[in-house]
C-alpha cells in the first residue's frame, strides 16, 4: 500500500489541499495543514500562465515567482517536508513547463528523490502521456489525471488509461475559486465515474465551506480544497499558519463526521 492509497480510507472521504510553493511561509504552511487534518497536501509549481487557475491562485503565482522560486527550491521544500511527515502523501501540481524544461528522466528522478507520491500536470492531456508518464511510473510516481463535466463517454477510457493515486475531477467547467458545481451534478458524475474505475474520486475547484465539504464527503472519496487556503494565506501572510490549522482543522471535521453514501 502507498502512501496515497493509505490515504483514502473506505469508511471516510479524504481532505486533499493545496497551496502554491513559496507563497508565504510555505514549509510552516504545510505543517499547519497536517496539523489541521489535511489527508493529501497538493504543493502548487509556480508558473507564469497558469490557465486553469482563478485570481486567488494566479496571484500567488505571481507572489512566489516575485519571491525568487524556482524548482530547486521547490523539490526542496517538498524533501523537508518528506523528513518532518514520513507518512503524509504530497503530490506536486502544475504545468508541463517547469516539469518538463529539464527533461522528464530528470523531473521524476528529483520528485522520488525527494518523497513526492504523485503529480498533477493541468496541461498535460492523456494523449501526451509519453511526454512524462513513462518516466513517472518508472520512478513509482503516480500520475494523476483530471476529469471534468465535459469529460464524456468516449474520453473517459483515455483519461483512465495510464492514471494512478486518484482520479481528480474537476467539477467545473471553468477556472478555480470563483464558483461551485451543485450537489446533484457532482453526485451523478462520481457515479458514473466510479462505474468505469475503481481509483478514489477527489472533488475540486469551488468548496470553501465546511458545509459544502461534507456534502461532497458524502458521495466523493476526496474533498479538494484550495483557492480558500490561498486566500487565506494572501491575508495573513507570515502569520497564516495558525489560520490554516484553524479552517484545515474545520473542514477536516465535517468530512470525517460525514457518512458516504455510495461505497
Amino acid at each position: 500500500m502507498t502512501r496515497l492509497s493509505a490515504a483514502f480510507p473506505a469508511d471516510r472521504a479524504a481532505l486533499v489541499t493545496f497551496v502554491t510553493a513559496g507563497d508565504g511561509p510555505t514549509p510552516a504552511i504545510l505543517d499547519a495543514l497536517v496539523a489541521g487534518g489535511a489527508d493529501v497536501i497538493e504543493l502548487g509549481m509556480p508558473f507564469t500562465d497558469p490557465m486553469a487557475d482563478g485570481p486567488a491562485i494566479q496571484a500567488a503565482n505571481l507572489r512566489s515567482l516575485a519571491a525568487g522560486t524556482t524548482t530547486r527550491d521547490i523539490l526542496q521544500i517538498a524533501t523537508d517536508f518528506r523528513a518532518r511527515h514520513p507518512s503524509v502523501p504530497l503530490v506536486l501540481m502544475g504545468y508541463a513547463n517547469p516539469m518538463l524544461r529539464r527533461g522528464p528522466d530528470w523531473f521524476a528522478s528529483a520528485c522520488a528523490t525527494a518523497g513526492v507520491d504523485g503529480v498533477i500536470c493541468v496541461d498535460l492531456p492523456p494523449e501526451e502521456d509519453d511526454g512524462l508518464g513513462p518516466e513517472l511510473r518508472a520512478a513509482g510516481i503516480d500520475f494523476i489525471r483530471l476529469a471534468t463535466p465535459t469529460t464524456d463517454a468516449a474520453r473517459l477510457p483515455a483519461v483512465l488509461n495510464g492514471a494512478s493515486g486518484f482520479l481528480y475531477y474537476v467539477s467545473v467547467a471553468g477556472i478555480t475559486g470563483l464558483q461551485q458545481a451543485a450537489q446533484a451534478s457532482i453526485e451523478d458524475a462520481v457515479a458514473r465515474l466510479k462505474a468505469k474505475t475503481d481509483l478514489p474520486i477527489a472533488v475540486g475547484f469551488g468548496v470553501r465551506t465546511p458545509e459544502q465539504a461534507r456534502a461532497i464527503a458524502m458521495v466523493a472519496d476526496g474533498v479538494v480544497v484550495g483557492s480558500a487556503i490561498v486566500e487565506i494565506i494572501a491575508e495573513h501572510g507570515a502569520d497564516a499558519p495558525a489560520a490554516v490549522t484553524g479552517y484545515i482543522g474545520s473542514l477536516a471535521q465535517a468530512i470525517r463526521t460525514a457518512r458516504k453514501s455510495v461505497a
